[in-house]
């Protein structure tokens, strides 16, 4: 039975080719909000870090109510789903909820990694495509050319002959413009984007299922609330749910048990309506059952039928969080005890389902996606008045059947200006990987290569050096496979503060021969703290703290005309890929600190000694 009136899409793009601008001109043009209502960009990235970093996170649903022109409604559920590789599994899950995709192209990029990799997941769910070729307003688009890659981009990728036929709306989400490309108007001659709501209702498959089968509804998400706990969020394949009645839970495993729906929400614009009932083919959100987890199935009581669970990405990454234990622990932060922290990651498990704890005790091993992945939960900690240490991320090996040791594989795609080939080629031979494919087009030029995870560590910083900062990186996980080796590590060693205090211009400018400083004149250090980058490659303890004596020779003002050059600071992420397995990042609100693990020298020595016992043993 069809819901005629229904449709289902997700919009999938690589990073910043404009999803979210996009669905904020759907959303104020849809006549579902009256003036004032909705306030700022990117409506729907409400996380702090999202706004910041201008990419989603996590996906996100919305409905519109439209109108068209004719004056038939229709219920339009959105799902803005995210563009980065640590995300991936996030944007596979939720593909399910939909009947097609708008598929989102930078009118002077064209197609990029991630197009290429969410595109495919939509063709195997056999999702039909709406291409939006999106930016018409800049300066340089190469819209036919873009228009020929997405075309080649299907072929490629196996499309059927209906998937072929993709209608093609051009668009300035920034501009709140989309034409029809049958409609042959210049661009931005139209001033809404009623013709991509055309399409949408046009092109975009009615969700035809059967309403009066036994019930079958998937769970593919998972919201929480302090308020009510795990809220399951997802589609309903058969039948319906109604609020109040039993309900047979399935999970991946097949085991069932009998629950009870509390409530059943229904999107609504950017949020939610508490509803009675939700019919076949729509979207919901479910709150009351006990247990619910991704994958799992509700079905009819009488009749259980599960429906093939979703996959959930295995995480490829882990490293160590433990509380900080340093000399200026407790001076910004409010939680600072192992069971706030225990509590925190607890919570974080509830809705973070690529996410693994493992407690140890006096830290916790903390797996995921990628070093994003774990960054964003540092940074949302951090703010959230968090204060910790966290160790060197490291990859997940596994064996194989034969034993061998495998590790994760991933396909990395480069776009370096053509003169910086070779030493991109050699920083990318260090680290193990092999080039499959290199492309010129004019002065720029696209590497792919299959790179060990290891060897993407640490790996932008080091490539925008040896591009002068014009590189692109893109990467996706792509298979476990055999271990490639070792990698080289940190090339040069760091300079360790020997004396907590204050750091002065008179001790940095006697070390400025011997690195690169992460300090500035007036900064609190402590013992045992990283405060620059060794010229050579073995550690340096360094007294940054020193005074300078004043005698009757020497004078107060002589420094006047020191000058020191700026300090390398380090991004949180830009921290955890440069430490070595010896040494910790310190996270508080207000501070990112790079540390040795052991603080005192003596305890460095020890360590040292007891390891080389440990190996002869």
């Amino acid at each position: 039975m069809a819901r005629q009136n229904i449709r289902n899409i997700a919009i999938i793009a690589h990073v910043d080719h404009g999803k979210t601008t996009l669905v904020d001109q759907l959303l104020r043009q849809s006549g579902q909000f009256g003036k004032g209502e909705l306030h700022g960009e990117c409506i729907l990235d409400s996380n702090d870090i999202e706004r910041e970093r201008g990419i989603t996170i996590l996906a996100k649903n919305c409905a519109i109510n439209y109108t068209d022109r004719t004056g038939n409604s229709y219920h339009i559920n959105i799902v803005d789903t995210p563009g980065h590789a640590d995300f991936s599994g996030e944007v596979e899950r939720v593909l399910k909820l939909a009947d097609g995709v708008l598929l989102l192209v930078d009118a002077f990029e064209g197609v990029m990694p991630q197009t290429r990799y969410v595109l495919s997941k939509a063709l195997d769910l056999h999702l039909q495509p709406i291409v939006v070729i999106n930016k018409m307003d800049r300066p340089d688009i190469r819209a036919e050319k873009v228009h020929e890659e997405v075309f080649d981009l299907l072929v490629e990728l196996g499309a059927d002959d209906h998937a072929l036929e993709f209608p093609t709306v051009f668009a300035s989400a920034k501009n709140g413009w989309a034409v029809r490309e049958d409609n042959h108007r210049f661009p931005g001659e139209s001033e809404d984007v009623h013709d991509l709501f055309d399409a949408i209702i046009e092109y975009i498959p009615v969700p035809d299922l059967d309403g009066d089968a036994p019930t079958q509804a998937l769970i593919t998400s998972i919201d929480y609330s302090e308020y009510v706990g795990r809220i399951g969020i997802g589609r309903v394949f058969a039948g319906s749910l109604q609020a109040g009645e039993p309900i047979m839970r399935i999970d991946r495993e097949g085991k069932q048990t009998k629950q009870k729906i509390g409530q059943l929400l229904r999107f609504e614009g950017l949020g939610r309506n508490e509803t009675d009932r939700i019919e076949v083919g729509d979207l919901f959100a479910v709150v009351g059952l006990n247990k619910v987890d991704i994958g799992d199935t509700l079905a009819d009581i009488d009749n259980p039928i599960a429906l093939p669970p979703v996959g959930i990405d295995e995480p490829t990454l882990h490293m160590t969080f433990r509380i900080n234990d340093g000399p200026f622990s407790g001076r910004e932060g409010k939680f600072v005890t192992n069971r706030q922290l225990r509590e925190r990651l607890d919570k974080e498990l509830q809705s973070n389902v690529a996410l693994r704890v493992e407690d140890r005790g006096d830290e916790f091993n903390v797996s995921g996606r990628g070093l994003l992945h774990l960054g964003i939960l540092l940074e949302n900690m951090r703010r959230e008045g968090y204060e910790l240490c966290v160790g060197k991320p490291e990859v997940i090996f596994h064996r194989d059947e034969n034993g061998k040791k495998t590790e994760p594989i991933e396909k990395l795609i480069i776009d370096t200006p053509a003169e910086s080939v070779g030493p991109v080629m050699q920083l990318l031979g260090d680290r193990k990987a092999d080039m499959t494919h290199m492309d010129t087009q004019g002065n720029r030029t696209q590497l792919e290569f299959m790179i060990p995870s290891r060897g993407l560590i640490g790996l932008r910083s080091r490539l925008l050096t040896a591009t002068a900062g014009e590189a692109i990186m893109n990467h996706r996980f792509a298979e476990y496979g055999e271990f490639r080796g070792e990698i080289p590590s940190r090339q040069n060693g760091v300079l360790i503060a020997t004396e907590t205090g204050q750091v002065t211009a008179y001790a940095l400018d006697q070390l400025a021969g011997r690195g690169i400083m992460f300090t500035s004149p007036g900064d609190q250090i402590y013992e045992g703290q990283l405060v620059g980058e060794h010229c050579r490659d073995n550690d340096l303890p360094a007294n940054v703290v020193r005074k300078k004596n004043l005698t009757n020779v020497r004078s107060a003002n002589k420094d006047a005309t020191v000058t020191l050059k700026a300090p390398r600071k380090y991004s949180l992420e830009g921290s955890l890929e440069y430490i070595e397995s010896d040494e910790l990042v310190e996270l508080t609100p207000g501070s990112i600190r790079l540390r040795k693990r052991f603080l005192k020298e003596a305890d460095r020595k020890r360590h040292l000694r007891n390891q080389a016992k440990t190996v002869q043993v």
